[in-house]
């Protein structure tokens, strides 16, 4: 690809929720709200093309006044041109599913319960549901046959050089709270290793910055949105975690298309909260090496 060419800023951005009461008895803060504003403030600043918001957003999605802070932003993202899609996380639908559903469709009119595919620069990004027990039994079938079915639809399609697929849990994680999601290894991971168009699985849920690699394949978990650092599993019995070295409080994703392949860089906010910095970057299906900083 020619390097002159102007690509579209694509960010991606989970766990944006402010801390609740019970989760500060057993995790430490850091500034934790103040971190989401600067890292919303900060994504305003850069108006992106296209902001991909993993779930998460708020810590009770069915009080209004928990989303006061995100409708700001949303209304200065809408001024400055940029669009912006999201997945539910389980905060989001915590307590009252069926009313932070509601407020979360208020926010976010281009969302489908059951799956639904935005395209940007020919990357399809696949964003997937996996609250699956506040799904009816019919909901489950109806996303399961449509995931399956526009894989294979994009695949097909020459206009399409990578696909992203996402969701709120993390299929694999080293977080000791959270772990791993045996109904999203099931469900969703298959049907992803089989696409030959599929480069990336991209989730929150655990509030750190992973990466896998298994079957040739790329998952990466971005939770540093802002919410209660989690704890790892660092013992023998973990995950192979490619970013060892790379655990910042907070922090946010960035990709481009380069050809068929991937260029991702982690953006992390600096300690001091005076601004952010390139924390990680590395490539999928690009001539250029991967390199973690």
């Amino acid at each position: 690809m020619n390097d002159t060419e102007q690509h579209p800023d694509i960010l991606f951005l989970s766990d944006t929720q402010a801390p609740m009461f019970v989760e500060r008895l057993v995790l430490r803060t850091h500034q934790n709200t103040k971190a989401t504003q600067t890292i919303l403030d900060h994504i305003v600043k850069l108006h992106p093309t296209v902001l991909y918001w993993l779930g998460d957003i708020v810590s009770l999605g069915f009080r209004t006044r928990k989303w006061r802070t995100i409708d700001q932003f949303l209304e200065k993202c809408r001024s400055v041109g940029t669009s912006v899609y999201a997945i539910m996380g389980n905060h989001d639908v915590m307590g009252r599913p069926r009313k932070g559903a509601r407020n979360f469709q208020l926010r976010f009119p281009d969302h489908v319960n059951t799956g639904y595919v935005q395209v940007t620069d020919g990357i399809a990004v696949v964003m997937l549901n996996s609250n699956f027990s506040t799904m009816s039994s019919d909901e489950i079938v109806k996303q399961q046959s449509w995931y399956e079915d526009i894989l294979t639809v994009l695949d097909a399609d020459p206009a399409i050089h990578v696909i992203i697929v996402t969701c709120h849990h993390a299929p694999y994680s080293n977080s000791k709270l959270v772990g791993s999601s045996k109904l999203v290894q099931q469900r969703f991971v298959p049907a992803y290793i089989a696409s030959p168009k599929a480069k990336l699985f991209i989730t929150g849920h655990s509030h750190a910055f992973e990466r896998y690699e298994f079957e040739g394949k790329t998952f990466l978990v971005i939770g540093g949105g802002g919410g209660l650092r989690q704890p790892l599993n660092t013992s023998p019995s973990r995950l192979p975690d490619l970013a060892t070295e790379y655990k910042p409080m907070f922090h946010y994703l960035s990709v481009r298309r380069d050809g068929d392949g991937l260029v991702l860089t982690s953006y992390c906010l600096k300690r001091d909260f005076s601004g952010f910095s390139v924390g990680y970057e590395f490539s999928i299906g690009t001539e250029v090496a991967s390199t973690a900083e």
